[in-house]
């Protein structure tokens, strides 16, 4: 924090008394009407747009987004994300309204690494891979927080939850996560160092759990050992909400309350979200927290507002308009981000459809015309939504007659109360039957897979027990697939499906995630070949749910594209598009720049079709000595590029001196080889890549 803030915020927190000082500590700050002090409410959620708070744009999940592998792309999101949330506060603060919700200290971005698909929160994330959640989770906070070189932030992000947190939700209050160093450093930690040294985060959240015996909100290791004395964060700890109060009531590693919170604020924890810091006095009089402590805690915090420019109203960001809340150039954004998040998983020549030669469409399933399926969690309220029944229908018009049935329940075994099981099941036959093609829509919802506690949550823990269809949506599928006609699977999700049924006898399968207010349009323009679908997989979607190892085992072994040991159904950065894209011969330079080797990747893209599409040049390193080197390979560099009918564009890729670094089992990082290979290509090197896509990538050698 710079130290004019911290100036100012010394100035006028000196004015305050012990229990003012102590008040500033809650997440609902009072207001301390004789300094001028408005009350705050700290708690703000923008996982992909303004939440919880009214209108706004809403985007497709973080998972949606991450699969378009596109961090410039992801700021300008961010941006009118931190844009929509300082026009709303405005508006709310010239009506005195600085409710829950209503701050500009947004809970954002969600940086944990998906490490098993059964975890309910994971399409919170960027998926499982350290490299790439550490370059979105980087832009996204440049995209909230503005330039860094401007006096004020736009609005200040917080990265979450720090740390080593993935579940199991259900134990999340008590758990221990034992990791060992070289996983922690390896996987667990790198988004959360790039988001302080290379994002300047201006907020960090600690997680639930403990971590090897600490509880995380309370770490002396995390908080002080990792994220003060090795990266030099100056930004704010808040804790998750209540996660203090585990402390003694379910971690039991503190007897009090009182306890609790001198553990927490003596770590480094300086706002608690939940009521224990209520305990602040106490403690102080208990000889366990000083007034020092509290003191500079309240002066943290206070400059994080004053960096917000909410105590001056000359701060240019307080004079951004509410018309641009929710505004057309948002809308559009949103759709186009829906259509470039969904990937294209299997496609044998259906797809896109002909609506010359398709006269009827039976739409079928739980989820074709949901709302919820395309808000994911943390989700605001859109103006309109587009279900995916709703943008099939706007786009045919009259070309096509477009039949619907709902097929089953999205988990219950029917639909309406005293009717027979499988109530809708002849209906989504017949429907079947009357049909030149079936879009059939299936998966999940955020009622489904997400937070404890959610109340939106239809299963409390959030988890999943396995990676299967539910309910009775593999019934569906297998009686729909009786009956002949050409189907293609719509998939929603924010995690890995086996779905192997579908994979077998489906002539397509689109994974839509759960693609925000526009998904029924954007997935219209997809399916009837308006745009081609380019996203890639953030995760690894496994064929069985035996293969995973323990769910409460933090250790990596056996788990992502990185260490597992079994082949994908599909792999970590798989997807497909209507046009036929490879990659030519690369060039590789060494540079050496600011003193740092680096490897320039110089190549050619081809795009051989009349079809214009995105793609995702990729880029894997595998070292070829080291013992400390991850099984597999791990992506280093990539590039979201657009690609015109026949275009041939030639494009650089840095790889820097880090990828080539090894993390040994004191979690020391260094070069421990002189031999390494790259992979690059569209997709992974892997061996399942090869054979859905029909393309090799290209190997390079490099020794040191």
């Amino acid at each position: 924090m710079e130290e004019v803030f911290m100036n100012k915020a010394g100035q006028l927190v000196a004015q305050m008394d012990l229990l003012e000082k102590a008040s500033m500590l809650r997440y609902d700050s009072p207001a301390i009407k004789r300094l001028g002090v408005p009350t705050y409410n700290w708690w703000s959620e923008a996982l992909h747009g303004v939440a919880r708070a009214g209108v706004a744009t809403v985007f497709p999940q973080a998972i949606g987004m991450a699969a378009m592998f596109d961090e410039e792309y992801l700021y300008e999101i961010a941006d009118i994300i931190a844009t929509e949330a300082r026009a709303k506060y405005n508006e709310f603060a010239k009506k005195e309204d600085r409710d829950i919700y209503k701050g500009m200290t947004l809970w954002a971005p969600n940086i944990n690494i998906f490490r098993d698909p059964r975890w309910g929160r994971g399409h919170e994330t960027y998926g499982e891979d350290p490299y790439l959640t550490s370059r979105l989770g980087v832009a996204f906070i440049h995209g909230l927080q503005g330039d860094e070189n401007h006096h004020y932030w736009k609005a200040a992000a917080c990265a979450k939850h720090f740390a080593v947190h993935s579940g199991p939700e259900e134990e999340r209050h008590h758990f221990d996560a034992v990791v060992s160093k070289k996983d922690l450093y390896e996987t667990y930690l790198p988004a959360f160092e790039a988001a302080v040294t290379k994002g300047k985060v201006a907020g960090m959240m600690g997680a639930y759990n403990r971590v090897n015996g600490e509880p995380a909100c309370g770490s002396k290791v995390l908080l002080q050992d990792i994220l003060k004395e090795e990266w030099g964060f100056d930004g704010y700890v808040v804790s998750d909400c209540w996660a203090i109060r585990d402390f003694h009531t379910e971690h039991m590693v503190t007897h009090t309350a009182t306890e609790s919170a001198a553990l927490a604020i003596n770590n480094g924890c300086q706002l608690n979200c939940g009521n224990t810091y209520l305990h602040m006095l106490q403690a102080y009089k208990e000889g366990l927290v000083t007034e020092e402590t509290i003191t500079k805690s309240a002066q943290k915090l206070m400059a994080i507002r004053m960096k917000l420019g909410l105590f001056d109203k000359n701060c240019e960001y307080n004079k951004i308009p509410y018309e641009v809340n929710d505004c057309k150039v948002h809308r559009d954004i949103a759709l186009d981000v829906a259509r470039r998040s969904m990937v294209l998983l299997k496609n044998n020549g259906i797809l896109p459809l002909n609506l010359k030669q398709t006269k009827a469409i039976g739409v079928i399933g739980p989820t074709a015309n949901s709302r919820t399926v395309l808000q994911g969690n943390y989700f605001g309220t859109a103006s309109r939504y587009t279900t995916f029944l709703e943008g099939i229908q706007d786009y045919v018009g009259d070309a096509a007659r477009v039949y619907y049935a709902e097929g089953c329940h999205l988990f219950k075994n029917s639909i309406s109360g005293l009717s027979w099981e499988n109530d809708r099941l002849s209906e989504a036959l017949i429907v079947a039957e009357q049909s030149d093609v079936v879009i059939l829509c299936l998966g999940l919802d955020a009622s489904i897979e997400g937070e404890q506690g959610d109340t939106g949550n239809a299963f409390a823990a959030g988890d999943k027990s396995d990676l299967n269809l539910i309910g009775r949506q593999q019934l569906l599928l297998e009686e729909v697939l009786k009956i002949g006609k050409p189907t293609i699977l719509i998939l929603s999700s924010g995690s890995a499906m086996a779905i192997h049924t579908a994979q077998e006898y489906c002539e397509a399968i689109l994974e839509t995630w759960y693609p925000g207010q526009s998904g029924g349009k954007a997935l219209a323009q997809l399916l009837f070949g308006e745009y081609s679908p380019s996203g890639k997989l953030p995760i690894t979607f496994y064929k069985t749910t035996e293969e995973l190892p323990d769910f409460r085992d933090y250790s990596m072994a056996g788990r992502t594209y990185r260490y597992m040991k079994n082949e994908a159904l599909y792999p970590f950065g798989y997807g497909l598009n209507y046009a036929k894209v490879e990659v030519k011969d690369a060039v590789i330079k060494e540079r050496n720049i600011e003193n740092e080797i680096i490897y320039e990747i110089q190549l050619q893209v081809t795009n051989q079709s009349e079809v214009c599409t995105y793609d995702v040049v990729q880029v894997y390193i595998k070292d070829m000595e080291s013992r400390w080197a991850v099984p597999n390979y791990s992506l280093c560099a990539y590039k979201s590029i657009y690609l015109a009918a026949y275009d041939e564009p030639q494009i650089t890729l840095q790889i820097k001196q880090s990828a080539f670094e090894i993390v040994d089992e004191e979690g020391k990082r260094y070069i421990d080889s002189h031999h390494f290979k790259l992979f690059i290509g569209t997709s992974g090197p892997d061996k399942r890549s090869v054979e859905l896509t029909g393309r090799r990538p290209i190997i390079k050698e490099i020794y040191l």
